[in-house]
């Protein structure tokens, strides 16, 4: 991956002088690769948060008006940048955070949580429009970041073999598929174990799918309530995630390719459109990485210059899907849980192995990040506050102590 082009993203107002007129710029490769996007954050993330509300219990409507406020404001935040600073912004909602409320959103009332996704919004939009961002990013260890990333994410990737008991047939048919994908056409590995899985559950277990109402989602407006244990255990935890596994990489992605991102517009504005979502069930937007890479690179286009109009694809396709989160949900919520375990699992079997590799990267580091893997991964809970903190917590206290012990030994 080189730097093609140098783009100041976010300087420059739409409709300037040396803007080219959106109509030459769209393209077919540009629009399928929004296509693409969408196509596998709906795929496999989305099986991710279907688990975490099923943690949280709950309802239809709610799970409906979550899916809803990630792409409506995933949309509409990605199509509006993108347009904006004519680099191909793509947001989405948070797989990692996903993850994390599977293991700790059925510990809070539904309005705790909602009120700790709105705190972690308004924190993230504070980092993103001062410019505090780097500095948040640099005052945490990278190891210890990522080791509670991993502890998180752990007990998804063990869960792909935790359901072999179940259904032989069916989890090891989708893994390899997976497994096969990844070798010939990795970008579309996600979608091929599902579209296996799906056959495959369908010849063996059953696959009893239904599309329920076919009409618009009618997103639910919950009333936040605030509590400390809410805010310690859920807002911090989804708070770093956000800055530091998904719009740090997010950036990164966008520099590899060229484009000099501005943060602070990038990541306030993701920050205000989540403040505007939570209420509604979302627990955050922002910038993508993975998928950000199927609307930055030459596939998109060979002009970098005009690669901008797959941002504005996806996020087009992101409010039409979206709109209809009462379908998905209906659909989804009929696939086997032996599926379900196996498609989560490959869909974050890549942040997994990418956050144990951060996490041990330094060998100075590695007692700190151990110990917050192992606490981050027990589940454990202590004065309602859920096991993402205290790893973070004992993380930090390790890292402490050790290095203070080093230090004197100097």
């Amino acid at each position: 991956m080189t730097n093609e082009l140098t783009v100041q993203a976010g300087k420059t107002p739409a409709g300037g002088r040396e803007r080219r007129a959106l109509r030459q710029d769209v393209s077919g490769p540009a629009l399928l690769a929004g296509l693409v996007c969408v196509a596998v954050s709906f795929s496999g993330p989305l099986v991710v948060v279907l688990a975490a509300a099923a943690a949280g219990r709950l309802d239809t409507a709610q799970t409906a008006s979550w899916i809803w406020a990630v792409a409506i404001g995933s949309g509409v935040s990605g199509f509006a940048l993108s347009w904006w600073t004519r680099t191909p912004v793509v947001t989405a909602w948070s797989t990692p955070g996903a993850a994390l409320l599977v293991t700790s959103l059925g510990d809070y009332p539904y309005r705790e949580a909602v009120g700790a996704f709105l705190v972690s919004a308004v924190t993230v939009t504070l980092f993103g429009v001062t410019g505090w961002f780097g500095k948040l990013i640099a005052a945490v260890p990278v190891g210890i970041v990522n080791a509670m990333l991993a502890g998180i994410l752990f007990s998804f990737g063990a869960g792909i073999f935790g359901a072999v008991h179940s259904a032989p047939t069916l989890v090891v048919g989708a893994f390899a598929a997976f497994l096969t994908a990844k070798r010939f056409v990795p970008r579309y590995a996600v979608p091929v174990a599902l579209l296996a899985g799906g056959v495959l559950a369908a010849l063996t277990v059953g696959l009893p799918l239904h599309l329920g109402s076919g009409g618009p989602t009618v997103p639910v407006l919950t009333v936040p309530a605030f509590s400390w244990s809410a805010l310690v255990g859920l807002a911090l935890p989804l708070t770093i995630v956000a800055l530091a596994s998904q719009n740090a990489p997010g950036l990164g992605v966008m520099r590899a390719f060229g484009y000099r991102a501005d943060d602070r517009l990038l990541i306030g504005s993701t920050g205000a459109i989540s403040v505007l979502m939570a209420p509604f069930g979302s627990p955050g937007v922002n910038l993508a990485a993975i998928t950000a890479a199927i609307c930055s690179g030459p596939e998109a286009h060979p002009d970098p210059r005009r690669r901008y109009v797959a941002g504005m694809s996806s996020g087009a396709l992101y409010v039409l899907v979206g709109s209809f989160g009462g379908v998905l949900v209906s659909l989804f919520t009929g696939l086997p849980k032996e599926l379900i375990a196996v498609i989560a699992g490959v869909a974050l079997l890549a942040s997994l192995q990418g956050s144990l590799a951060a996490a041990v990267a330094e060998e100075r580091g590695r007692d700190a990040a151990m110990v917050t893997f192992l606490a981050s991964a027990s589940g454990m809970s202590l004065f309602g506050i859920g096991s993402a903190f205290w790893g973070l917590l004992f993380g930090l206290g390790t890292h402490l102590i050790l290095d203070a012990r080093r230090g004197g030994e100097r």
